[in-house]
């Protein structure tokens, strides 16, 4: 098991640098840690045009809905067992990512967008679903970042019943424990196991610069080999590249000097 969220700190700063990391150096890392798959496959932005976000995974777990629990008489003005959806909507804070296990099941919407608006108004800076969500063209013209598979206008009483809240869960295939950080772009979403955190944003913000750089130069003409994956010597460039202000025209004409021979004896 992962050490428990509570034991690993992370800040509004780390959140903020990681928001700010792309998917694919996230991707990359996580990779070379071991993890083969993180990315919530086949989960799209209503809105493609928000900014990057990361945050930590608050969850919910769906089960089959049943017509003698499923009905509108659970949806009262109080707080109760048969309504936990609105208890976690309630119970969501700021910086935290909801991520819905609706077992890859699109027939019924996960929520709308007056959950949604509740829950930005409580500090939530994404919601996910590897099912669907009603009110699609509201939610499209949100600041809250949303993803899905599709939408539908279907009610979640149809086909979905909230049976737990912030335990594990499995989103499009995807383990994710609460506490988890999300990264949520353009793309798609990546999860992050939050105890390795932190060790991926400092090797991500050493990647992302150095990919930027090898595409200048793949993009100019260059081959791929020499260039990607780097060498020592692309590593070289890149630092003499940087040091010389890091002109994208400069990117495949600035190189570090190469090592004298030794001279013959």
């Amino acid at each position: 098991m992962p050490p428990k969220p509570e034991t690993i700190t992370i800040t509004p700063d780390h959140l903020a640098r990681l928001a700010r990391c792309s998917s694919g150096s996230i991707t990359t890392e996580l990779f070379r840690l071991g993890y083969k798959q993180c990315f919530l496959v086949g989960l799209k932005p209503l809105n493609p045009n928000l900014p990057s976000f990361a945050g930590e995974a608050y969850t919910m777990r769906m089960i089959p809905a049943r017509e003698d629990v499923e009905t509108y008489a659970t949806l009262t003005p109080r707080p109760n067992e048969d309504n936990l959806q609105w208890v976690g909507v309630e119970a969501t804070r700021p910086n935290q990512v909801v991520v819905i296990d609706s077992r890859n099941d699109p027939r019924a919407a996960s929520m709308g967008n007056m959950l949604l608006t509740r829950m930005q108004k409580r500090g939530v800076v994404g919601v996910i679903t590897d099912g669907s969500f009603r009110d699609g063209s509201e939610i499209a013209g949100m600041t809250l970042p949303a993803y899905c598979r599709e939408v539908v206008a279907s009610t979640r009483l149809s086909y979905h019943h909230v049976a737990d809240l912030n335990v594990p869960v499995a989103c499009a295939d995807v383990a994710v424990y609460p506490g988890d950080i999300i990264h949520g772009e353009v793309d798609g979403i990546t999860v992050i196991p939050r105890h390795v955190a932190l060790q991926v944003l400092e090797a991500c913000e050493r990647r992302d610069p150095l990919e930027k750089y090898l595409a200048l130069r793949v993009g100019a003409g260059e081959a791929l080999w020499g260039v990607y994956p780097p060498t020592e010597q692309t590593r070289a460039d890149f630092a003499t590249w940087q040091a010389a202000g890091s002109r994208p025209e400069d990117a495949a004409r600035i190189r570090a000097p190469q090592a004298a021979p030794e001279a013959a004896e």
